[in-house]
């Protein structure tokens, strides 16, 4: 198995996250600490951290990594909550809020993937 650096996924949700993390570095100063701002770039940053955990323990335990990517789907499925927070306060343009919408939707689709070839 290949480290999770080389995962499409993890690549995938990774670049979103730096984009999410730049982004929200724009939202209004309210948001910035203990708001919707941070609230995204920990979701985001915590759909990568759990993909890594999740490979970290796969030497133990498929069972473990599978449950570490449930919580990556949750978080990717959470992030289109916030995005949609994000297009109705007017923090992110509608082709801006689509493309994320988008990009998270298929991280989603990805991790279901994922998961289901360690069953």
């Amino acid at each position: 198995m290949q480290g999770f650096e080389q995962l499409e996924v993890f690549q995938r949700a990774y670049k979103l996250s730096l984009k999410v993390h730049k982004l929200s570095l724009e939202f209004p100063k309210i948001e910035q600490m203990h708001g919707l701002a941070d609230q995204m770039r920990r979701c985001s940053k915590g759909i990568c951290a759990n993909i890594a955990e999740g490979h970290g323990k796969l030497i133990i335990s498929k069972a473990e990594f599978r449950r570490f990517l449930l919580m990556a789907i949750g978080s990717s499925d959470e992030m289109r909550v916030w995005l949609r927070y994000c297009l109705d306060l007017n923090y992110l343009e509608k082709q801006e809020w689509e493309y994320l919408k988008t990009e998270y939707s298929q991280v989603s689709k990805m991790l279901v993937g994922l998961h289901k070839s360690f069953q």
